[in-house]
């Protein structure tokens, strides 16, 4: 387990300081957590023309193609850290994955966090707690980027990514694919760090403003 972090991080309100908050989440410190490891997954090594051609062939069978993200959140050094994986060493990720035909998005999220966060077969393995939806990001073509709106002349947009918020218990065992790091990556780090995160990875702290953290010491 990876844990980036910066000095001098800001202090998070406690249990006393957010009761007179409506919108405050819990959080627990990442030494409450396991990790473990699992078979590795395949990579698909495509160019970006292959992309496009897979997302077309994709959307005329099936229509607009939705995926779901969870934004999880730890604490570390007295700081809200967010959850994301790493492939390759230098691309980063929410957990979550593509709906199914006639799958709902909390079906999804919970059966894509299973099989990239849980032990294979395992019984105990958690049923995920889903939030609100914090925020959707639409892809007008195929070789467009996403944006956080439905720019008003599109009428068939190709892609829809929504994020949920999903609440960590007390404890819970993580068990990661060999060929991923499950990375704990502070709030101030993600903030407008586009070149590194991307655009919705990096703009999570802004959907999470509205929320006060309280931090649950073990």
């Amino acid at each position: 387990m990876s844990r980036d972090h910066q000095t001098d991080l800001p202090q998070v309100q406690n249990s006393s300081s957010v009761q007179n908050y409506g919108n405050v989440l819990d959080i627990y410190p990442l030494n409450c957590y396991y990790f473990g490891s699992k078979e590795a997954v395949p990579f698909k090594d495509e160019t970006t023309s292959d992309r496009i051609l897979r997302m077309k062939f994709n959307y005329d069978a099936h229509g607009l193609r939705t995926c779901v993200q969870a934004v999880m959140l730890v604490e570390l050094f007295k700081h809200p850290h967010v959850l994301l994986l790493q492939a390759r060493n230098s691309i980063y990720k929410l957990p979550g994955g593509r709906l199914r035909t006639g799958e709902s998005d909390i079906q999804c999220l919970k059966r894509k966090l299973s099989s990239k966060l849980s032990a294979v077969g395992d019984c105990s393995a958690p049923d995920w707690e889903v939030g609100e939806c914090l925020g959707m990001w639409w892809r007008p073509d195929f070789d467009a980027l996403l944006y956080p709106y439905l720019p008003p002349n599109i009428k068939r947009p190709k892609e829809c990514t929504k994020l949920f918020l999903v609440k960590l218990p007390e404890s819970q065992k993580f068990t990661v694919p060999r060929n991923l790091k499950l990375l704990a990556v502070p709030l101030c780090q993600l903030h407008e760090n586009h070149k590194t995160y991307g655009p919705i990875i990096s703009g999570v702290p802004q959907l999470l403003s509205k929320f006060s953290f309280n931090i649950i010491e073990s």
